[in-house]
């Protein structure tokens, strides 16, 4: 979903995507063998990873651009997770140093999960043909480069 939201919002074929799915990814990926939403899952992580990025890329344009999809990923997780409603998660420290939310896929029932899962779906295949990613040469780009056809913006 991260990278459709992305897409819908900026309309820019020049943005890796695959850091945009890399940061959309990561917090789960990281929290999850701890047991739950952790360090990632808050807003100074996203905020510091932004600041991050902003200051490691100075007067370098070109990596600014490709590099700050990796927090605009972690940050449309926290937005896809609903994390706003886990206070002492999202608003980490400052509701308290301790971590007691679950991962909040684990915590869904099995029927919102079932619709978060089919939409997610629905996207990645709206995605797929929008994108024309059944043509090699334009799916050989994507993966080496994480950019779209500039044909594709219209």
């Amino acid at each position: 979903m991260a990278v459709v939201i992305v897409w819908l919002v900026f309309h820019d074929p020049a943005i890796d995507y695959r850091l945009i799915a890399a940061g959309a990814l990561l917090p789960d990926l990281v929290d999850g063998p701890w047991g739950g939403a952790r360090l990632l899952h808050t807003l100074v992580f996203s905020a510091g990873l932004l600041a991050l990025v902003m200051l490691a890329t100075r007067r370098r344009r070109r990596d600014r651009r490709r590099w700050l999809a990796l927090p605009i990923g972690t940050f449309l997780h926290l937005l896809l997770d609903g994390m706003w409603t886990h206070t002492h998660t999202f608003w980490w420290p400052f509701f308290g140093a301790a971590f007691h939310d679950r991962l909040p896929v684990l915590v869904h029932d099995p029927v919102v999960l079932g619709l978060e899962e089919a939409a997610g779906a629905v996207a990645l295949l709206w995605a797929w043909r929008r994108f024309g990613l059944d043509d090699g040469a334009r799916l050989s780009t994507f993966l080496r480069t994480g950019r779209l056809s500039r044909e594709m913006v219209r």
